[in-house]
């Protein structure tokens, strides 16, 4: 048997099988088809879950790039406002040693009004000088934040006050201050110089330089 006239009968059982079971043919020919949509689906939803996964990808490093940024924000914002309290700082406290070596200038304008005769016609006028000049230099020093610290009277206050000598009075309640010795000074309201003072205490006790 010739090769052309095998094959020619090949085709013809083919043909005749198919003729005869027409159904299952049509069923190879479907599941051919449902396997290469079978396929199709499954490169689509590869392709979906890579998709997914970019997107993830890309909103975690845009977190992460949004929480770098609102650090250093946050950084720079503390930064400043260091670097303004530093500033601020030192321009409150930058006449604090100044202003220190001043005090001793104020102290002697008030023992010169305390030692000297106002009912002396020949001193007065230079009392009244001196009171003048007081009462500017204390003007003077208190528009820099400078405050005289003069508590007479007042209840003893051991971060303002130093309690030199206690006495008992009858008229004043205890830990009162009696007298001030040498008055205090503070500047933009840090203790420069407390002020010396002479306290009373009851019968039984001692101030309470602790209140």
């Amino acid at each position: 048997m010739s090769d052309d006239k095998q094959a020619a009968e090949e085709i013809n059982q083919e043909f005749e099988q198919n003729q005869a079971d027409p159904q299952s043919a049509q069923q190879e020919g479907d599941q051919v088809e449902t396997q290469e949509v079978a396929e199709e689906l499954t490169e689509d939803q590869q392709r979906i879950v890579e998709l997914e996964a970019a997107v993830i990808a890309a909103e975690t490093k845009l977190a992460d790039q949004k929480d770098s940024v609102m650090r250093a924000i946050a950084d720079a914002d503390n930064s400043r406002k260091r670097a303004e309290g530093e500033i601020d700082k030192a321009r409150k406290f930058a006449l604090e040693k100044f202003a220190g070596e001043l005090l001793p200038v104020a102290d002697n304008l008030e023992r010169a009004l305390q030692v000297g005769n106002p009912e002396d016609e020949n001193i007065k006028p230079i009392l009244e000088g001196v009171d003048l000049t007081l009462k500017s230099f204390v003007s003077t020093i208190e528009k820099f934040g400078m405050k005289v610290i003069d508590p007479q009277g007042q209840p003893f206050n051991p971060e303002q006050h130093q309690a030199m000598s206690m006495q008992e009075n009858a008229d004043l309640p205890p830990n009162t201050v009696l007298a001030v010795m040498q008055k205090g000074y503070e500047i933009n309201g840090r203790l420069l110089r407390p002020a010396m003072v002479m306290v009373t205490r009851g019968p039984d006790g001692g101030v309470d330089t602790q209140a």
